[in-house]
């Protein structure tokens, strides 16, 4: 990827937050536009390119779905990460079968905003991996022409179904992977509403992957929409932060 700065598109009807993301984001470096209704993000979609859209889900007009919609239809490699509330997990579920690459939750902080945001972008402009290259995020190796994986560099032995769900997560780091896309990638279309089943292996895979199962840092939970692998950015950003979490940098809205 080069090195120009990146270039972002904030839409959000909410001044707060737009102008709490001003400041941040200039220091870094970041070049951005603001739009504070879906129609108005779309003529600036159509006008001039960005790198990656902050796409609030509540919004008047035709809303973050629709807006989402009718980006894909034209731009349908560009991140797209959508601002959303906690009790929104239904249409958190829905972006992301449209095709969001991404959701944060109000209230967030701008730190970990930042880190979604060049992760999204890093792997866009990612080359393509190899389907039998290893995976290596923080110390797990996952050997797909093998199909092993080491911790530390020991072995890990793992169930059929474990390595599978490993494998589907971690060749989707930094990704919320839903709960229906995960159950249907490891065990097919007719188990996509096995939800209960798929805690099983994964608290069992935990077990087997994480110093505590109960505080995990790499196999994580989206509460009522899926999982996701840490990449290795989200891991350095637990590092630093010590196990805070800041979010009042940027303020709850609805």
């Amino acid at each position: 990827m080069n090195q120009n700065p990146i270039r972002i598109l904030i839409v959000d009807d909410e001044t707060s937050i737009r102008r709490a993301l001003r400041p941040p984001l200039a220091e870094l470096g970041f070049q951005f536009s603001e739009a504070s209704r879906g129609e108005e993000a779309l003529q600036l979609l159509r006008a001039s390119p960005y790198d990656v859209v902050l796409l609030d889900i509540n919004m008047p007009g035709i809303g973050g779905i629709e807006t989402l919609r009718r980006i894909r239809a034209f731009a349908p490699r560009l991140p797209v990460l959508m601002l959303t509330v906690r009790d929104g997990e239904g249409e958190k579920v829905e972006a992301l079968e449209l095709g969001a690459d991404d959701y944060i939750t109000k209230p967030f902080s701008t730190r970990e905003l930042i880190a979604r945001i060049r992760t999204a972008v890093r792997r866009v402009h990612a080359p393509a991996r190899a389907e039998d290259a290893p995976i290596e995020i923080g110390e797990i190796r996952l050997n797909p022409s093998k199909r092993s994986v080491t911790r530390r560099g020991q072995p890990i032995h793992l169930t059929r179904k474990e390595y599978d769900i490993l494998y589907t997560m971690m060749s989707r780091a930094g990704r919320v992977v839903s709960y229906a896309k995960l159950l249907t990638a490891v065990w097919g279309a007719d188990c996509r509403e096995e939800v209960e089943y798929l805690r099983t292996f994964i608290r069992q895979l935990r077990k087997k992957i994480e110093d505590d199962p109960s505080n995990p840092v790499y196999l994580l939970t989206d509460v009522y929409v899926g999982y996701r692998f840490a990449d290795a950015q989200m891991l350095q950003v637990e590092l630093e932060a010590g196990g805070t979490d800041a979010r009042e940098e940027v303020p709850e809205s609805r």
